[in-house]
């Protein structure tokens, strides 16, 4: 099940935070719980997503897009993700997570995560290609900035990696092959 009420309660400290800009990093801290492991009890790898959600959204909320989306009837979606995991987190490991937008391009906006523990070891770091959407579709990152009075803001350039990223992406073919033996 969807963690609501914890997501409710990391929206709640996020809107009772100082305002980010929009290139400054939120920085969230999680258990993982009992039923955030996997049959292996450890962090389940789709419950590392989830988690990567609440960092994503108190971001939404102290940036001021979450105002945005809903002054605009706006929707927000994932359109891409790629993740490594690297260290295992077990019951009541305690993490902080750091959410960040990198930048966008013509379609997509960018974010970058990363779960550390508390011995200063990175768990999983994963970057979003995400989306605002409104009825007609994708709503380009320009209209996004000007909605958030951020006119003249401009995306920085984007690292290497995800710039190789985004190209690989685009040549993946789409939808897949489906190959039945």
């Amino acid at each position: 099940m969807y963690p609501f009420f914890r997501l409710f309660k990391d929206i709640y400290r996020a809107s009772r935070q100082p305002r980010l800009g929009l290139f400054e990093t939120h920085v969230s801290n999680h258990i993982c719980m009992p039923w955030d492991l996997d049959i292996w009890m450890e962090l389940n790898n789709g419950r590392t997503l989830t988690l990567y959600d609440l960092g994503r959204t108190p971001l939404a909320v102290r940036t001021g897009l979450s105002k945005v989306l809903r002054e605009k009837r706006w929707g927000l979606t994932v359109a891409g993700s790629v993740v490594r995991y690297r260290r295992r987190v077990r019951m009541f490991d305690k993490v902080t997570i750091y959410s960040r937008v990198l930048g966008w391009d013509h379609r997509f906006v960018y974010l970058d995560q990363s779960m550390w523990n508390t011995r200063g070891d990175c768990t999983s770091h994963a970057v979003y290609r995400t989306a605002v959407t409104d009825k007609n579709g994708i709503v380009v990152p320009d209209r996004i900035v000007e909605a958030m009075n951020l006119e003249g803001e401009t995306s920085p350039e984007l690292p290497d990696w995800v710039r190789d990223w985004i190209q690989a992406e685009d040549q993946r073919p789409w939808p897949p092959e489906i190959q039945v033996d």
